[in-house]
């Protein structure tokens, strides 16, 4: 796609377009220039004794074209800018196609050489005509800003969309969309004494002003009717209907407001498709019931069916079971049940996302979210067991049993007092009046699992009687347990809390030491 300016560097980065898309001359690319043709035909010399086809595609404003002829045989190529006629007055453009491509472009619009709208070129446009031209030009945003406004001061129901100035700036085209039958006689004057030109009213509808302005699909890519699109067919919902979509108005429009202009172009595919499948409104008879249409699956020719009776239930079914339920139908015969039929259909399993090639999922960054609910629960035992460990020991119920295999916490520190007491275990039981390990209380609470050594001598053990119930919240000083002497004939066992199982087995009784002093 190139015309004669263009080339390419040794980067193969165009000269003409410097990448931007569009040629230098304006004669290739996409754009504003709509419908860009290379001519292919431009180096091939014609047949000896043929003449050169004599008339030009000339492009305007907005992809805007028109055919002249060239009465004076100027030597025009494409690119060129030409002063062509006008209605009144001359027009300036640029030469789009030239040569036999242009019968082509001719016979597509039905348009004859004879015809009407097959205007003159006057000349190659001078310095001075582009000059004006270029003027003009300038002049059409704020002319639509002021046409816009005396459009809402008379409250008419209609867009002024775009202006178009003629190349001697004595004519200016305005066009617009409106929805019903506008009376702008009005508007004219207005128009006409406010630029001091003559004005021409152009409506255009949706599409085409879409087509004018431009943009990007929801496919991603720039709009068909902008680029290449020129043949607007009327879509209808029927060609959603066939294509299986939801008639949701706000995914088959576009942005001219209208059904998007691909829906007509797989129309054709899906009804060649659908040749195969049964019609919608046949109803099949089964042992069970009768089973009418749902929905399909043109792809993985797929159909679901449910009972009349009982449309809580979708069945899935393929096309040849579907088949073959039709032709029992049709010998008056029921097929059987829809359930024994979708127990046969097998479905693919859907792959998911593998991470063969080093790629990051989509929901890496999706954290699950948490109720503070749970939180909250999490931290109340945690809180619960933080205020019990600063409580202060100062009672024990006597009669809690300690548990044997229960193992000393960090939290718990061990007496100072009773550290030194191990040392006494060596010392043999001098206190007449104590009694042997074997006549001790069978319910202490010793390990049960461990064996006593019949030559062993027994350890000493406090005797185990019952305790008497504490009065008050009286907390003797642990300093003074040491000093208090009481007689060798009696036995009394201090209420003292007992903190675990090596404490309790390293403890001597007091009455060992007494007994000797």
């Amino acid at each position: 796609m190139a015309c004669g300016s263009c080339g390419t560097t040794e980067n193969g980065v165009p000269k003409g377009c410097k990448s931007n898309g569009n040629c230098g001359s304006g004669t290739c690319g996409s754009g504003s220039n709509k419908l860009a043709v290379f001519d292919w035909l431009s180096n091939m010399t014609l047949p000896s004794g043929q003449e050169r086809f004599n008339i030009f595609e000339v492009r305007f404003k907005n992809g805007r074209k028109h055919f002249y002829t060239n009465p004076d045989n100027l030597p025009i190529t494409m690119g060129d800018i030409v002063a062509v006629e006008g209605a009144p007055g001359h027009d300036i453009g640029t030469v789009s196609l030239a040569g036999e491509l242009v019968k082509v472009q001719m016979k597509k619009r039905k348009i004859t050489a004879d015809h009407e709208d097959v205007k003159k070129i006057y000349r190659k446009a001078s310095q001075r005509d582009i000059d004006i031209w270029q003027e003009a030009r300038g002049k059409e945003e704020e002319t639509q800003r002021k046409g816009r406004e005396i459009l809402g001061r008379l409250g008419l129901q209609m867009k002024l969309s775009d202006v178009e100035y003629q190349g001697d700036g004595n004519k200016a085209t305005f066009y617009y969309t409106a929805d019903t039958r506008v009376d702008f006689r009005q508007l004219i004057r207005d128009l006409a004494s406010a630029f001091s030109i003559r004005v021409e009213m152009k409506q255009v509808g949706a599409r085409q002003e879409a087509a004018r302005l431009g943009g990007v699909g929801s496919c991603g890519r720039e709009l068909c009717c902008s680029t290449w699109l020129t043949d607007f067919r009327k879509v209808t919902t029927s060609a959603a209907r066939y294509q299986q979509l939801s008639l949701n108005p706000l995914k088959l429009a576009g942005q001219c407001g209208k059904l998007k202009c691909c829906l007509n172009f797989e129309l054709d595919t899906y009804l060649d498709a659908l040749k195969s499948f049964p019609k919608q409104d046949l109803v099949l008879k089964t042992e069970k019931g009768d089973a009418v249409f749902v929905k399909m699956d043109i792809f993985k020719n797929h159909l679901w069916y449910t009972y009349k009776e009982e449309r809580f239930k979708w069945f899935r079914l393929t096309l040849e079971q579907v088949l073959e339920i039709i032709a029992l139908n049709k010998n008056n015969e029921k097929s059987i049940s829809l359930e024994e039929y979708e127990a046969d259909v097998e479905i693919p399993v859907k792959v998911d996302f593998e991470d063969a090639v080093g790629q990051d999922s989509l929901t890496r960054f999706d954290a699950p979210k948490t109720s503070n609910r749970k939180r909250r629960n999490k931290k109340k035992p945690a809180a619960v067991a933080n205020n019990n460990n600063n409580k202060p020991r100062t009672r024990s119920n006597p009669n809690q049993k300690p548990n044997p295999n229960q193992k000393a916490t960090t939290s718990q520190k061990p007496n100072p007092n009773q550290k030194r007491k191990p040392q006494a275990k060596k010392q043999p039981n001098t206190n007449p009046n104590q009694k042997p390990k074997a006549k001790l209380n069978p319910n202490a609470n010793a390990n049960p699992n461990q064996k006593a050594k019949p030559n062993a001598q027994p350890k000493p053990r406090p005797q185990r009687k019952p305790r008497p119930k504490p009065q008050g919240d009286v907390k003797k000083p642990e300093g003074e347990a040491k000093d208090i002497k009481k007689p060798e004939g009696e036995v009394k066992k201090v209420n003292k809390p007992r903190r675990n199982n090596r404490n309790r087995k390293n403890n001597n009784p007091k009455n060992d030491n007494n007994s000797e002093k």
